[in-house]
């Protein structure tokens, strides 16, 4: 049994509960080293007192259950089982606190799990499983790192193809080709190529906009690799910008380096957001920063902790998170630059290396 599970029936043990099912796949690679998108099948890792934990998979996922998972106790289901009725077999009655993750389970699944348990009381079990997840061993900063290299490669690979003319959706078409043929297993959310105007949206969807001279070039992609994700957003001058847009330009530059600067052990996330959006306030674009300054980042491409003013928790070594402050001017363009950052035990580490100095493309 590894030191995770172990944790969780620590849990089990100390909250009284009398089992817990863990059913997000992330989580259950996360624990077991098993990984696998069941679709509408049903998985689940069980955690029932004084048992050992079992892994209930589709029958078509036996074998590759059996070659990676750590939880050596396996049940399968046929499409024409009901599943359900491995729980009831393993709870039996008087199951009183049953802990799940309330986030994931949906209320067909709820009355489903509840058909077949019974429980008087069902717990949140998402709480722990984010507090573990929340800081980074080595091994997952190893796999981060290499994340970010494949993300930056591809990132170099697209600007090569960057030429009067081109469109938004033919660069993410060379993109995400390039994620794949370098290795990755994929994009970790559809990757945005946005150009001048454009670049003013946020959450912009790359269309058919031809590049022209002047226009701002905004990318923001990852990929997923080994089960963590990355995530980077860099913009491009293609041809001379106007003054207006050098200045924001070099205003996200200023904010992302003070909210770098400003992470270490023991600080509010509220007090590195402040750090960043100081900078765009002093330019007089506060109200262009609509955003938080940044999101956890691990198997998940947000997750746990989530980075802006009000959020008083405070910062531990090995937390992973981005930080992307941004300007955003409707008619005239935007500017993000994004990066993945450690909390070290003297501050902070940059996972990502990609240049930010303003680069003039074309």
């Amino acid at each position: 049994m590894n030191d995770k599970i172990t944790r969780l029936y620590d849990e089990l043990k100390s909250q009284a509960w009398d089992g817990l099912l863990v059913t997000d796949p992330k989580h259950i690679y996360y624990l077991t080293g098993f990984a696998s998108e069941p679709h509408e099948r049903f998985l689940g890792l069980v955690l029932l007192r004084d048992q050992e934990p079992e892994l209930i998979v589709p029958a078509l996922d036996a074998e590759a259950a059996q070659a990676a998972s750590s939880v050596t106790r396996i049940s399968t289901h046929t499409d024409t089982d009901n599943p359900y009725d491995l729980l009831r077999q393993r709870t039996g009655s008087g199951v009183k606190a049953f802990a799940l993750e309330k986030e994931h389970v949906s209320v067909l699944r709820y009355e489903q799990l509840h058909t077949a348990i019974g429980a008087t009381q069902y717990v949140d079990l998402g709480p722990v499983l984010q507090e573990m997840r929340v800081r980074k061993t080595p091994e997952e900063v190893q796999r981060l790192k290499h994340a970010a290299r494949l993300g930056e490669d591809a990132l170099r690979h697209g600007l090569t193809h960057v030429r009067e003319g081109v469109t938004e959706v033919e660069l993410v078409a060379e993109i995400e080709y390039q994620m794949k043929k370098i290795g990755a297993d994929g994009p970790s959310f559809d990757t945005t190529v946005l150009s001048g105007p454009k670049t003013a949206l946020p959450h912009g969807v790359p269309g058919t906009r031809k590049l022209q001279h002047g226009d701002l070039l905004m990318f923001d992609m990852g990929v997923y690799s080994d089960g963590y994700a990355s995530d980077i957003t860099r913009t491009f001058a293609f041809g001379k910008l106007s003054t207006e847009l050098e200045t924001i330009y070099n205003t996200v530059l200023r904010s992302n380096e003070a909210g770098i600067a400003a992470i270490r052990p023991g600080v509010t996330c509220a007090s590195v957001d402040q750090a960043a959006r100081a900078v765009v306030e002093a330019a007089g674009y506060g109200p262009a920063f609509n955003h938080r300054v940044g999101h956890g980042l691990g198997m998940s491409v947000h997750e746990y902790p989530s980075v802006h003013g009000s959020n008083n928790d405070l910062l531990h070594e090995g937390f992973v998170f981005t930080i992307e402050p941004g300007i955003y001017v409707p008619g005239l363009g935007g500017v993000r630059i994004e990066d993945d950052v450690l909390v070290t035990s003297g501050g902070v580490e940059v996972l990502t290396s990609f240049p930010k100095e303003l680069t003039v493309l074309g």
